[in-house]
């Protein structure tokens, strides 16, 4: 991903087609050891599919079918079950308070 982001940044600035160098300076220019074997598995995966701007539509265009949504739960069924969790986990909680006074601070 810190590849990748490189290469945006470099195209962003100007650089139509960055090279594996300009890649490497910018990552490296923040403190983090670059590999080339990486920065070059990103160059060809990009080679020959124009620009920028094309290879972000194309994945604009795969994403736009992928579902997004699940099924919906029962209603009734799960309403019922969800107000007895909301009880016992009250009544946890009061517990839970009682027990941590003890009388005494943290600092006493």
């Amino acid at each position: 991903m810190k590849y990748l982001a490189a290469y945006l940044l470099l195209v962003q600035g100007g650089n139509a087609a960055p090279a594996a160098a300009d890649i490497k300076k910018v990552v490296e220019s923040v403190g983090v050891e670059a590999e080339d074997a990486r920065i070059q598995a990103l160059l060809t995966s990009l080679e020959g599919k124009g620009s920028l701007e094309e290879v972000i539509a194309e994945g604009e265009k795969k994403l736009a079918t992928v579902p997004v949504a699940g099924a919906a739960p029962a209603g009734g069924a799960a309403a019922a079950g969800g107000e007895a969790e909301a009880k016992e986990e009250e009544k946890e909680e009061e517990k839970e308070e009682s027990d941590d006074d003890m009388g005494m601070g943290l600092f006493d």
